[in-house]
Parts: C-alpha cells; sequence; structure tokens
C-alpha cells in the first residue's frame, strides 16, 4: 500500500523557487495532476483551500480526491474566510473555527471559504474524528513564497483528521495533521494526537507537515513512534530539510518497502511518498 503526504500551498504552480501563474480554465487542473502522479491508496494533505478566490474557488479537497481515485473523504476547515492580498487570513465571524466536509458537500458545490486539511483513502472507513488545534498566541518570521525577506506571520488555529480504515488484516489508523510553526507549540500539538487517538486501532499511522525537522517528531512522541522515511521534502526545488513526515507505531520497520520525495510542480513542499506492506 502506499501512503502520501502532501503540503500542496493551496495549489500554487511553482517554478524554480518562484509561484507561477494558475492556468487559465481548469485553476485545479495543477493540483489534480500532481495528486494523481503519487499514485496514494492513502492520502494527506495541507493547506487546501475551499473556494477561494485567489485558487479560483476549486474545492481542492474534492478535486484531489477524485485525482487519486479514492473512494472515501474528509476535509477539516482550520480557518473559514478569506486569504486578502495584503491582509493575510480575514476571517467569517459567522462559520465555525472547525467544520468537517465530505463528498455530500462536495456535490452542493458552494459554501463559505475555508482553508485546511484532508484526508482522502481508497480503502473503506470505519470511522471519522477530527479535531481542532488552537493556534500558538505568539508569531514569527517567516519566508513567503515569492516576496522578499521576512514576515511577520500570525499563527492559524490548525485541525487534524484520522480514520479508521478497514485493511486485509483489519483495521487500523491512519491521521493527517498540520502543525504550527511555531516551535514548542507544535510539540504540544503532537503529543496532544497522540493521546487523542490513543484508544484506536493500531497500527497507528501519523502523516503530515509537522513543521518539525528530521529525528525530532519520533522523539517527542516517544514510545513505539518510529519515522518510516528520512527525506528532505523543503523547499522543494532545493529540499534542505524535513517537514513532512509519516510516523507509525505498532509497525516494523521491516515493513518499509521504498520511500521517495518527488519532484512535482506544485507547491513550496515536495510529497513524501511511503510504500509499506501491512
Amino acid at each position: 500500500m502506499r501512503f502520501a503526504t502532501f503540503n500542496v500551498l493551496h495549489g500554487l504552480p511553482i517554478s524554480d523557487g518562484s509561484p507561477a501563474p494558475f492556468p487559465g480554465g481548469d485553476a485545479g487542473e495543477p493540483l489534480a495532476r500532481a495528486v494523481a502522479s503519487l499514485d496514494a491508496d492513502v492520502l494527506a494533505l495541507q493547506e487546501l483551500d475551499r473556494f477561494q478566490e485567489r485558487s479560483g474557488r476549486v474545492d481542492q479537497a474534492a478535486a484531489a480526491a477524485a485525482a487519486s481515485g479514492a473512494r472515501d473523504w474528509r476535509y477539516a476547515s482550520a480557518v473559514h474566510g478569506s486569504s486578502v492580498p495584503g491582509r493575510g487570513w480575514v476571517p467569517d465571524p459567522a462559520e465555525p473555527g472547525l467544520r468537517v466536509y465530505g463528498p455530500r458537500d462536495a456535490a452542493d458545490g458552494d459554501g463559505p471559504p475555508s482553508h485546511g486539511i484532508a484526508l482522502a483513502t481508497r480503502l473503506p472507513v470505519r470511522e471519522w474524528r477530527a479535531r481542532r488545534l488552537s493556534p500558538s498566541p505568539v508569531g514569527l518570521p517567516l519566508r513567503v513564497p515569492g516576496l522578499a525577506g521576512l514576515r511577520m506571520m500570525a499563527d492559524q488555529p490548525r485541525s487534524a483528521l484520522a480514520a479508521v480504515l478497514e485493511g486485509a488484516r483489519g483495521p487500523f489508523t491512519v491521521v493527517a495533521v498540520h502543525l504550527s510553526f511555531v516551535p514548542g507549540w507544535n510539540v504540544g500539538q503532537l503529543v496532544a494526537v497522540r493521546r487523542w487517538i490513543a484508544g484506536l486501532p493500531r497500527p497507528h499511522l501519523l502523516l503530515g507537515d509537522l513543521n518539525l525537522v528530521g529525528p525530532v517528531p519520533p522523539l517527542a512522541l516517544g514510545g513505539a513512534w518510529r519515522a518510516l522515511a528520512r527525506t528532505r521534502t523543503y523547499p522543494s526545488h532545493r529540499p534542505l530539510v524535513q517537514f513532512d513526515h509519516v510516523l507509525a507505531a505498532g509497525l516494523g520497520r521491516a515493513a518499509v518497502r521504498s520511500a521517495a520525495a518527488p519532484a512535482v510542480p506544485v507547491s513550496d513542499h515536495r510529497p513524501l511518498v511511503v510504500d509499506l506492506e501491512l
């Protein structure tokens, strides 16, 4: 089985590290092609837009799920509101902090704009769960694609999605996350997610952009958790660090058949793809 995690940067085309314009016509096409190329049985996606003007008002979770051949999927909003140039995120006070959307919502083709994560799978799903992760009270100066220098960025609420999947040898649990970029705060979020899924069927697989480098995530989780791939994923044009991870508890190293971070023409992150024998 193939598992993949990908921070898609709202499907933004990237060429040699610089943003490129969305194509005319179907603005969701670059993201759909990139996702389809991964051929993942289970796919975790971060920084997805839903009905945002900047990305052509595409329901990106629905488009990515269709491109991956998923039989089921969920999208969890981290922020309801619009991305406004020069102002950042402008929240919608009428919408809740966390809302979960799925195939039935995609059929409506309309809704309030939001930004969040998704989990899509070709396997049958026994149960879905979602959780909101509060933002750090402090921000950090960060590099923004297409802009010179650093910009002071406030942290955002985050979300986590868990699915209990039906495997050939019984149920197991997969979690999709996108953690804070604030050091220490993201470790606390990671530990909170571990506790949140503790009672769900094992093995546990955690996929996402953790904003934590190298060996830090398995050390923070402790116990039986291990990294299934040590591959640089950021920045996409010349990877220097690994922010994107596939972690597991209750699964031996012998289960890993291969791991890679292929180059795709979307996002400032590379996807991380891991083939496992479950």
